[in-house]
């Protein structure tokens, strides 16, 4: 029988969309089953055959889950805010909605056409305003919130105020930008203004002075991870540290949980490892350096046993007291440097761990512990989110300050507790002054950490501490195309907006740059302003700042809509609740996941975040977002190139290439044959080679070929509407299974998909006599279902196990015996198209059509193992005559051993093996040998 691929797709297809079979309803009383991907961005690109990877996977799992009985949720979405739709839209004018629609019915166009089981109807866009009205709702949740360090939750703002009035802040343990000090008598008696600017250093979404990643060009703050070698990785625009004023996520009060829950997750270790590496946590001491004009440095330290070896200090060129303790003859060094400074991002200064630099400031600071006068530095190695931004520098015992001190000459002390500290811990005993402190002589590092802790605390010069990393999350973006911040000013002071106007919708502006006078693109819209009287959004012209409020013009950034999203999925058309109570305790969390290890310290970490928080503050029962999560490696692309002779628009052929000096250059694989250049077509290619003149070998050009990250920029991207096109959605699904364990990167070979097409061809045709059904309802063979149960133990251990391409092998191997067999059986044909289906979904459906069956095979129950059709009937032993192997005996599996020694002994060959002689000895272990000792 001919398998039409292309009529079967389409049919199933058709039927699937029709019949809403993947539509999951809400029945509590079934066990439920929660697979998610992580959200795609929608490009104008489209999907390559590099995406689909984790989507299959997570698809393959969730068919399987069915086929248990669970009700599968598996859902799909569109993270659709983003820079690149909104730099679209600067560039051509088009707004970024219309971009983003067409990219999306893109992408949903090739996913269906490879045939996920998504339940469509629970689609989300971030962009779309009835979801980003409960993005912008847990913001107003976030406001209006702060953590309470004593029950180590989050509480109403409510409950922080009636504190104030109570007590002020007498025993508040809570989480805050600055420690404040006040009485409730000069709470109750504060003006509303400094009432709000009080709240604003306890909630957990606030505004505050950050060093950001500005970009000029773009005109927006970038997150770290959009910058790449001090520019922006989308331009390659160059980008500055700015202090601006902006909102930030409290995600630092997490800390420690976040960490914690690590434990409670089944996620990659390496991942894990990333996100607590990124949180950071250290315990030591905070100390407190008196300088000589009267300031105070205080710095975090997790060595404080050696601060008898602190010799100078360091500032992060941001920190404010960089300005008090800069003297008027140190003033042009200070700037220059603090110039150059704000040209690297925090994440290239900390990588860059061999090169030191910095400048004195003129002033000094005395050692507490020393009584010494120690100089005081800036350097672009510290940093103003880690600890104070100020650092002890004890150059026998730390790298970087060790290299600083090289570099400027300054003193270098090497304290010396035990003699372990001079054999281990000293970058430099030759040129250091060795000083043996009789306070700590002797003291192991644990001994002489705590007992230096608590002299500081006795002298009140600090305390033992605890400090985390992480920093809080910049919440602004200077973008158009987001979430509009909920929030107006009135007097400068932030307020929300009541949730019953929810969504706060984006305006129409004319230009999506920033305004002349360097506001957001939300500055040029004309209605975008808040009339508080009468509850909703205005002209701008009507802002009299008494009734009529300016509004925030930054909006959310990328993090925002996708933190948040898997809880959207649960109950994704109400319109009254982000998800409902029940829906979100029956769903619970994500089961698995599946995505890309590039999010770890981004998406994965901030909806850990918000997810506690929703917690904290009741809105859903579950502590930790997704409970197993699997990475994804990459579909690599073979890539093609040229080489161009320096100075020419010659091409000559790869094995020729030594002679000449010359320039590689990406060309598009379309254009070749196996590694040979269709030159006419690469002239034809892009204008710049239409003159171009090649050298050939054998009258051809051969390509160099190599393996890399597939992407559009190298050319070498390959479209799965064309394999489907060509081989069938199954065959694609199938293929990119088997080139290997999911996990694992592994290149791309379009050549590779025709074996894997043979193999559909002849499981299709197990079916057919001819263009005739030929399904039997005789009785298997024994032969026939240890064929099939042997799979259904591999396939469930696969499974089970995530290992995808072992079972496409073991498909393989089924179907070959199957048919050497010529097996018609219903009874192994029907269980073997159920254990396929989860992974060849289209021509599992057709086939099951063709058995007989009306309804989808998608919830037909998996089979069920037995093991009786794998026992052993009988057992080839081996026979050794002192212990040289001579032939082979079957024997019934369960023959006793009395019984196998009287076989054996009546065997000729062992009668002719013996020649009259009686066996010494005769060894047998059951089921596996027999050894006759002559």
């Amino acid at each position: 029988m001919f398998y039409d691929h292309k009529q079967i797709d389409q049919k199933w297809q058709k039927y699937w969309e029709e019949n809403q079979t993947y539509k999951t309803l809400n029945d509590t009383s079934k066990p439920k089953f929660y697979v998610l991907d992580m959200f795609p961005y929608p490009s104008g690109a489209g999907l390559h055959v590099g995406h689909p990877l984790g989507y299959i996977a997570s698809d393959i799992y969730a068919r399987y889950k069915r086929h248990q009985g669970f009700n599968v949720l598996h859902p799909i979405g569109y993270d659709s805010f983003g820079l690149p739709a909104e730099q679209y839209a600067i560039q051509t004018g088009q707004h970024p909605a219309v971009t983003t629609e067409q990219n999306i019915n893109r992408y949903e166009q090739q996913m269906r056409r490879i045939g996920f089981s998504f339940d469509w109807s629970r689609e989300v866009r971030t962009s779309d305003p009835s979801y980003y009205k409960w993005t912008q709702w847990i913001f107003i949740e976030l406001f209006h919130s702060w953590y309470n360090n004593s029950t180590d939750r989050a509480e109403p703002i409510s409950s922080l105020i009636s504190y104030f009035e109570e007590f002020g802040t007498e025993n508040l343990n809570a989480e805050q930008t600055e420690e404040l000090n006040f009485t409730a008598e000069e709470w109750k008696n504060a003006s509303e203004d400094d009432k709000q600017d009080i709240l604003l250093n306890y909630r957990l979404a606030f505004r505050a002075e950050t060093t950001v990643n500005w970009c000029p060009e773009l005109g927006t703050v970038l997150a770290n991870d959009e910058v790449k070698d001090g520019k922006s990785e989308r331009g390659g625009f160059p980008v500055f540290q700015k202090k601006m004023m902006q909102w930030s996520m409290r995600i630092t009060a997490y800390s420690e949980r976040l960490l914690q829950g690590l434990n409670d997750i089944d996620w990659p270790q390496p991942l894990k490892d990333s996100q607590q590496y990124w949180i950071g946590k250290s315990q030591g001491a905070a100390v407190k350096f008196e300088t000589e004009n009267g300031e105070e440095i205080e710095v975090f330290t997790t060595r404080p046993d050696t601060i008898f070896g602190a010799t100078f200090m360091v500032l992060a060129p941001e920190n404010p007291l960089v300005v008090k303790l800069t003297a008027t003859e140190q003033k042009a060094e200070i700037e220059n440097y603090i110039e150059e400074t704000s040209k690297k991002t925090e994440r290239d200064r900390m990588a860059d761990v061999k090169n030191v630099s910095g400048a004195f400031t003129g002033s000094y600071a005395v050692n507490p512990f020393t009584n010494k006068k120690i100089p005081v530095y800036i350097s672009d190695y510290v940093l103003m989110g880690y600890g104070t931004g100020a650092v002890m520098a004890v150059p026998a015992h730390d790298e970087r300050d060790h290299r600083f001190a090289k570099k400027f000459g300054l003193e270098i002390v090497n304290v010396i507790k035990n003699e372990v500290d001079i054999q281990e811990e000293s970058y430099d005993t030759k040129d250091s002054v060795c000083v043996n402190s009789e306070f700590l002589n002797g003291l192991n590092y644990d001994d002489a950490k705590s007992k230096i802790i608590s002299e500081i605390e006795k002298r009140g010069i600090g305390h033992g501490t605890t400090n985390y990393r992480q920093r809080d999350a910049i919440f602004s973006r200077q973008r158009y195309w987001g979430e509009p911040v909920p929030v107006y000013y009135k007097n400068e002071m932030p307020y929300t907006l009541p949730v019953s106007v929810l969504p706060l919708e984006l305006p129409e502006v004319e230009k999506y740059l920033p305004t002349e006078d360097g506001d957001p693109p939300l500055g040029n819209a004309k209605n975008f302003a808040w009339d508080d009287i009468n509850q909703k959004v205005v002209s701008v012209d009507l802002i009299d700042n008494k009734t009529v409020f300016p509004l925030e013009l930054s909006t959310m950034p990328g993090w925002a809509g996708s933190s948040w999203y898997f809880l959207r999925y649960m109950d994704p058309n109400n319109d009254e609740v982000f998800t409902d109570k029940k829906l979100s305790d029956y769903w619970g969390q994500v089961d698995l996941y599946i995505g890309g290890s590039e999010h770890a310290t981004g998406h994965l970490l901030y909806s850990r975040f918000w997810n506690m928080f929703l917690k904290d503050r009741g809105y859903i029962s579950q502590n930790e977002p997704f409970k197993k999560l699997i990475n994804q490696g990459m579909i690599l692309g073979m890539s093609a190139f040229v080489f161009r002779i320096a100075g020419t628009n010659t091409y000559v052929s790869k094995n020729m290439a030594h002679e000449h000096q010359t320039q590689k250059i990406h060309v598009d694989v379309s254009l070749l044959k196996g590694d040979e250049l269709d030159t006419e077509a690469f002239k034809n290619w892009r204008p710049e080679f239409n003159d171009a003149d090649f050298i050939l070998e054998d009258g051809k050009y051969i390509t160099e070929r190599e393996v890399e990250k597939m992407s559009k920029s190298k050319y070498n991207v390959v479209n799965p509407d064309d394999i489907c096109e060509e081989y069938g959605a199954d065959c694609l699904r199938l293929y990119e299974m088997f080139l290997g364990p999911l996990e694992q990167s592994k290149p791309w070979n379009t050549q590779g998909l025709s074996g894997v097409y043979g193999f559909l061809k002849k499981f299709y045709n197990l079916y057919f006599d001819g263009d005739a059904v030929s399904v039997s309802d005789d009785e298997p063979t024994k032969e026939e279902y240890k064929i099939l149960h042997t799979l259904i133990k591999k396939v469930f251990y696969d499974l089970e196990n995530f290992s995808f391409n072992t079972s496409v092998s073991s498909f393989m191997i089924a179907v070959n015996e199957l048919q050497k067999l010529k097996c018609s059986k219903r009874k192994i044909l029907e269980p073997l198209a159920i254990i396929v289906s989860p992974y060849a979904p289209h021509i599992c459906e057709e086939l099951w059509s063709v058995l007989g069956h009306s309804e989808s095979i998608e919830f037909a129950p998996f089979p069920k193992l037995d093991e009786k059709y794998l026992a052993e009937d009988e057992i080839d032993y081996p026979v050794s005559f002192n212990g040289k192997l001579r032939f082979k005996l079957s024997l019934p599996a369960d023959l006793e051993v009395t019984l196998i020694e009287e076989a054996i002994l009546k065997d000729e060959r062992t009668v002719k093996q013996l020649e009259g002689k009686s066996p010494k000895k005769v060894i047998i272990v059951p089921k596996k040998i027999i050894n006759i000792v002559i």
